[in-house]
């Protein structure tokens, strides 16, 4: 591991935790001496895109609740982060709005009676759109990592999916899987 390089751990981001007050993202950047913040741009009601419909087993341009994030290190951009829950989960809650969840979505998730057991993740390399070139402060020519996580409850039920886009550079993902 190179000095000062963030390793994201996708364990650290499905369960409820006391970890910073829940926000996962500035105890790992802690963890090496650097710093992380996000910035909530935009939370409430949207059309689910294609891909996110599907995930969440709602129909094609259906309603879901959606949160956009940008993820800084050090003051950088270095995520976007769109994640989105089923409409019947999360209308009127802390999860539609741009306000900071104390203790983090996860764990009002779970006091609202969703508990994640089961995750899967894909990820692609790709080229990024204009926007997320712009908002990533991208070069021209470089490519991203998007990463798709569906969170399913433990009767199967999609309970939450998240889309994040970042620069390979300086990534490191790391799964941890327990087997048997």
């Amino acid at each position: 591991m190179g000095e000062g390089e963030v390793i994201s751990a996708s364990t650290h981001y499905l369960a409820p935790t006391e970890m910073d007050g829940g926000d996962v993202w500035r105890a790992e950047a802690a963890s090496v001496g650097r710093r992380g913040t996000q910035k909530i741009v935009s939370a409430g009601e949207v059309a689910a895109p294609e891909r996110v419909a599907g995930l969440l087993a709602v129909e094609q341009g259906g309603q879901v609740v959606g949160r956009r994030r940008i993820m800084y290190l050090d003051g950088e951009p270095c995520e976007l982060t769109d994640t989105y829950y089923p409409v019947e989960i999360a209308r009127g809650t802390g999860l539609a709005g741009t306000a900071k969840i104390r203790g983090g979505a996860v764990r009002l998730l779970a006091e609202l009676g969703y508990v994640g057991v089961r995750a899967q993740e894909d990820v692609v390399a790709r080229m990024p759109s204009e926007s997320e070139r712009a908002s990533l402060a991208l070069k021209a020519g470089e490519p991203v990592l998007e990463l798709t996580r569906l969170i399913l409850s433990a009767d199967d039920r999609p309970i939450q999916a998240d889309v994040m886009v970042m620069p390979p550079r300086g990534q490191r993902l790391r799964y941890e899987i327990r087997i048997g």
